[in-house]
């Protein structure tokens, strides 16, 4: 494997909107009045697995989680906070139904293009179409990537995976709010509550992380990235 090739559980790409950069001032124009911004309360269901695809959805403000259903069983795909995309799996042809489920962490903005819309977009400007290519290519490797540490890493691997994520990749800062409960955190890293709360403390005790009381601080990612790569 080449040494660039990093897996971690992180679940959110590096920048999921350039894709609009491309579109022209009638284009924007034109997704404008094909959309529709709708307010959703803290544990509300944006879309669900199986429902008809009638919009590609836009995490405009807050943060949602994409999960697969199956009985009373979910798996935790991604983590979504502004500005990120739901429902480009519902693009490809002979598929009208959205194939997971998205639902909010907290008071959140989704922004809801027609999908008829969207897909005329991708007919009509090919650096749009190769922009929505390239993302969805990233996110498979993104997916393929959390699924192995899901399925090979340790629980401490797991969790330091979902610490990292959170401060690199969501909040982009080493201390961010604790927005996500416990159990929310043990649904990210496939683990128990109590797995998870004890290694939160050990994490604490071993000075990786600070716990306030609505925050979390990270206080040594070094430590962190290596007891991820150990797995």
């Amino acid at each position: 494997m080449p040494k660039s090739v990093v897996y971690t559980g992180c679940s959110v790409g590096e920048n999921p909107l350039c894709c609009f950069d491309t579109l022209s001032d009638e284009e924007i124009a034109f997704v404008e009045k094909s959309s529709v911004e709708v307010d959703y309360k803290q544990g509300e269901i944006i879309c669900k697995q199986g429902s008809f695809a009638s919009h590609i959805m836009i995490m405009k403000e807050g943060l949602a989680k994409i999960y697969l259903e199956n009985g009373n069983d979910s798996l935790i795909l991604k983590i979504l906070p502004p500005v990120n995309i739901i429902g480009l799996p519902a693009l490809f042809d002979g598929n009208n139904t959205f194939p997971y489920s998205a639902q909010t962490y907290m008071n959140s903005t989704v922004k809801l293009i027609e999908i008829g819309a969207f897909k005329k977009l991708i007919e009509n400007n090919a650096q749009f179409a190769m922009q929505i290519i390239s993302l969805l290519a990233e996110n498979s490797v993104i997916i393929n990537g959390r699924f192995f540490c899901l399925t090979k890493k340790q629980t401490y691997g797991r969790l330091a995976d979902v610490l990292l994520c959170l401060a690199q990749r969501i909040y982009k800062q080493d201390k961010f709010p604790l927005q996500l409960t416990r159990k929310d955190l043990s649904e990210l890293a496939s683990m128990s509550i109590e797995s998870t709360t004890r290694i939160l403390t050990r994490f604490k005790e071993e000075g990786l992380i600070a716990i306030h009381c609505n925050e979390i601080e990270i206080l040594d990612a070094d430590k962190l990235l290596e007891i991820s790569a150990i797995g």
